[in-house]
């Protein structure tokens, strides 16, 4: 096991206004943080205007908004998703963020927390993974689901009743880390091509 860090990037997806998504991307964050295996990196995309005209030429004003965020992507070796249910599927800022790259995202493990009604924002990350699968990433198999999530937080941001989270995030953050320093490690010996 490497003795370096894995750089995870954590990404608050909802833009939303009267949004929960920094509630559950704090109380992620403070998960992996304790972590001495993890360096983490919180990228809110309500901090990120990326314009929904994807270009090849973008402008000074795109380009200087890119460089905010492209870089710190091109950093993470794995991802975290945060992100809410929206009509079924996911919000579209994050398809956005996701269109605007390409290989930020290649041979890195990516894990999801989701929250929302009754389904728990699953069905949002049923439709992430495939589209994460076309940007040859690697989506890990458990992630944290908050159902009903309104009800799970107290008015200071912590669960009510943090064991079961707590579980899920150490599985998905155990995951994460084998796929990440074992990617990693594929990477150092053979650059990836897609």
């Amino acid at each position: 096991m490497s003795a370096t860090p894995l750089r995870l990037a954590v990404i608050n997806s909802s833009v939303r206004e009267g949004r929960f998504g920094p509630t559950v991307a704090r109380w992620f964050v403070e998960q992996a943080t304790q972590r001495p295996d993890l360096e983490v990196d919180l990228i809110d995309l309500n901090e990120h205007a990326l314009p929904h005209e994807l270009s090849h030429a973008p402008s000074e004003t795109v380009s200087a908004e890119l460089a905010r965020v492209s870089p710190r992507l091109a950093a993470a070796e794995a991802f975290v998703v945060v992100t809410p249910e929206y009509n079924h599927s996911y919000p579209a800022s994050l398809k956005n963020l996701i269109d605007w790259h390409r290989t930020e995202w290649q041979a890195k493990p990516l894990g999801f927390v989701s929250y929302g009604g009754l389904a728990g924002g699953l069905r949002s990350v049923e439709h992430l993974r495939p589209v994460f699968a076309e940007l040859h990433a690697v989506t890990v198999r458990d992630c944290v689901s908050f159902h009903n999530v309104w009800g799970q937080f107290d008015e200071a941001g912590a669960l009510v009743e943090p064991t079961a989270a707590g579980t899920a995030s150490k599985t998905l953050l155990d995951q994460l880390v084998w796929w990440g320093v074992s990617l990693r490690e594929a990477r150092e010996k053979r650059p990836y091509t897609a």
